[in-house]
């Protein structure tokens, strides 16, 4: 085949030359040629008012963006999902008349869908991200969903915003790169400018960002909806997903590897539990706030950037979610179930938070072109267990086949059916709130503290999860070519705390800027005047909550935690099988890794099944790791460099450890065993997570100990070894 020549190139690029834009110099316009004066509000009744349909600007901007990827989702693409059930422990009558928040002994099936948000389909499991928790509960008054994230803030206070943070995280648009990934220019440019994003960004750079498994992290329904009763009384709540099994990460480096050897680590996690009988639980939890109450706090209840510290309104669990059967086919049910956060039931109601208001549209909107058209409410996984009876009719994909000549009302030739559903029969009802404003682009100065709680979450966290932060600032700013990005960011940072700036700033080697570039807020319209928008400095009374620590999280079980026993012909079955049985008892799932596949001979000539050779195993998989005895198994185990290997990784990403005191040689041929101290007591053992004993069932129980623990962050520093 002939090779084209220079022309041909050339005349291939001028063909392309009348469809290239290059946006320069150049005032932003609609579709149509408009152009706007304001790209940073959607039009409301007043600051603080509902957000309008008649918002040309905000529904083209957005109609546009929900239909800009065929045929997987805009966001939240890669998700893992499961069936289950949820029932209330008490009557939430006083506050709610939702009928499935009133019966303690009703189940309400669910289908609930975990994800990550920026990554394509084809990601891994494990970016640095924030994850999607969305419930569709088929309640007995139609379906209600409670779309949310593992986050409780979001990154940006309106709607008109999110087509621009979404194109600032994704792959950059020349080529593409980096997948699943924000650490890049486009991403922290946009947040460099918007400094409402701080306190989400302190989220995103913390362990909350690398779950150690969707049964391990919290959700949060993100907006403040609220809550109406039989007598129309209504008041402000906020939802919470609660994990029973507390809230655990992975390291940063963890993370990673975990991405190259099993990228469907949470999806295998969460199937494999459900499959073996462990299923998944969390507490459904509310903060309920009186409406009187609603202007009490120094934040606005309607800033989707803010959260409501659990020490001001205490969390009250009034519910279980219990996940416990897998999908019968993915795309069907997965890939196929449609969440929309306006898909609500009497008792729960909107409020008029700028963000909320703008997904109401987008939700519908994405779902058209997705899934076919507007019938994607017959495929079967989002159908209702209720009877659906509207005059809507045909359409793509339409299912449901419709008799009789009848399709409108108020009509008398089909008898006046449907009928309208009054109060008493169960019909949904807004609360009715007065609405008396201008017409307005704008938002309440109530929203224009932007670091307040981006300290308080710095200042809550331990401080190993403040190193962790720095870490991940320091790795995501490092892979910023521009360094005014990175200088702009820095004085971001400096708002928040002067000691995360400088060592974020040691780490770039570029000086924390004496003041933040100004303004600092750039989201403004056209004809603002720029100091109309600053952030404004609110001193809370709250400097620090427990409730926004990991390290405050349960951790009393070892429930489905992975324990990994590294053992080989020779192996002392006692010492292997004592510690095992200790193990399984309290719930623990442990895997027998050898230098070959199929089985061990112990030195009693027993066969010992193996689960996984060195070969195809990994630390990354593992929470924990033991060593038996034996003379002929240590010895092969210590000559074994991808175990010894195991071993340093496993110590690297701070987890338990536990040997055999006849193993000890094993662990002598490790890096990190020349930086131990050298005497442990049983205080030191339950401080640096490494058991060495030869009581088997002594060494069982400090080490159920040790795994309850998590990880042992504080050896992470000054042990740290090159695996």
């Amino acid at each position: 085949m002939p090779e084209k020549s220079p022309q041909a190139e050339n005349e291939k690029t001028n063909n392309l030359k009348p469809h290239t834009e290059e946006a320069s110099g150049q005032f932003m316009t609609t579709n149509h040629g408009v152009k706007i004066n304001d790209d940073q509000n959607s039009l409301k009744a007043g600051e603080r008012g509902p957000t309008l349909l008649e918002d040309f600007i905000l529904r083209e901007k957005i109609t546009h963006f929900d239909h800009e990827r065929i045929p997987e989702r805009i966001v939240h693409a890669r998700g893992s999902a499961a069936h289950g059930v949820f029932k209330v422990y008490e009557s939430m009558s006083s506050f709610t008349k939702a009928h499935f928040l009133q019966d303690p002994s009703v189940e309400t099936p669910v289908f609930v869908r975990f994800s990550t948000v920026a990554g394509s389909r084809g990601s891994t499991d494990l970016a640095r991200d924030v994850r999607g928790f969305a419930v569709k509960f088929y309640t007995q008054e139609g379906n209600f969903d409670l779309v949310g994230n593992n986050m409780p803030v979001f990154f940006i206070q309106d709607a008109m915003k999110f087509p621009d943070l979404v194109h600032a995280v994704k792959p950059e648009p020349d080529n593409e790169i980096p997948q699943a990934a924000s650490a890049h220019d486009t991403f922290w440019d946009f947040i460099s400018l918007m400094p409402e994003s701080a306190h989400m960004i302190m989220w995103l750079m913390s362990d909350r960002s690398l779950p150690r498994s969707y049964r391990m992290m919290e959700g949060f329904g993100v907006h403040t909806f609220r809550f109406v009763n039989e007598n129309n009384e209504a008041c402000f709540v906020k939802f919470h997903w609660k994990p029973l099994l507390g809230v655990h990460s992975v390291a940063w480096d963890e993370a990673q590897n975990i991405s190259g050897k099993d990228p469907d680590y949470h999806r295998r996690d969460l199937w494999e539990a459900i499959e073996s009988g462990a299923f998944p639980e969390w507490e459904l939890g509310v903060q309920i706030v009186p409406e009187a109450d609603e202007h009490k706090f120094d934040f606005d209840l309607l800033d989707p950037t803010k959260l409501i510290p659990e020490e001001l309104v205490p969390v009250q669990r009034i519910g279980k979610l219990t996940l416990n059967r897998n999908p019968d086919n993915f795309f069907a049910e997965t890939e196929q179930v449609a969440f929309h956060i306006g898909h609500i039931v009497p008792g729960i109601d909107f409020t008029n938070d700028p963000l909320l208001q703008g997904r109401l549209f987008s939700y519908t909107d994405t779902q058209l072109i997705r899934l076919g058209g507007p019938n994607f409410h017959e495929i079967p996984i989002n159908r209702p267990v209720v009877d659906v009876h509207n005059n809507q009719r045909d359409g793509h994909m339409r299912q449901t086949i419709n008799k009789g000549k009848v399709s409108y009302n108020p009509n008398s030739m089909g008898g006046g059916c449907p009928f309208q559903a009054g109060a008493k029969d169960g019909g949904f009802i807004s609360v009715p709130e007065r609405v008396d404003a201008h017409k307005i682009r704008g938002r309440s100065k109530s929203f224009f503290d932007h670091f307040s709680q981006a300290k308080l979450f710095f200042n809550s966290q331990s401080l190993a999860e403040q190193n962790h932060i720095i870490d991940a600032l320091s790795f995501e700013l490092g892979k910023v070519q521009t360094v005014a990005i990175r200088e702009r960011m820095l004085g971001i940072l400096s708002m928040v705390d002067k000691g995360l700036a400088a060592a974020v700033a040691y780490a770039l080697r570029v000086p924390v800027p004496q003041t933040p570039e100004q303004p600092i807020n750039h989201s403004f319209p056209a004809d603002a005047d720029p100091a109309d928008y600053q952030p404004i400095e609110i001193e809370g009374s709250l400097t620090s909550s427990e409730a926004l620590s990991m390290a405050n999280t349960i951790k009393d079980s070892i429930k489905t935690r992975k324990i990994a026993i590294l053992a080989a012909d020779g192996v002392d079955e006692n010492s292997l099988q004592a510690v095992k049985a200790a193990l399984e008892a309290e719930g623990g799932v442990v895997e027998v890794i050898a230098p070959r596949q199929g089985y061990i001979l112990s030195a009693n000539d027993t066969e010992i099944p193996v689960h996984q050779s060195f070969l195809t195993a990994a630390s990354v998989l593992y929470d924990a790791v033991y060593l038996p005895g034996g003379t002929n198994s240590v010895a092969s185990v210590e000559a074994e460099a991808d175990a010894i290997h195991f071993l340093n990784e496993a110590f690297k990403h701070c987890k338990a450890i536990a040997a055999d005191e006849g193993a000890v040689q094993v662990l002598e041929a490790t890096y990190f065993f020349k930086k131990l101290p050298d005497e442990f007591s049983e205080d030191t053992v339950l401080k640096e997570g490494l058991i060495v004993s030869n009581d088997s069932a002594k060494l069982a129980d400090l080490f159920v100990k040790a795994i309850a623990q998590h990880r042992f962050w504080d050896r992470e520093k000054p042990r740290k070894v090159p695996a």
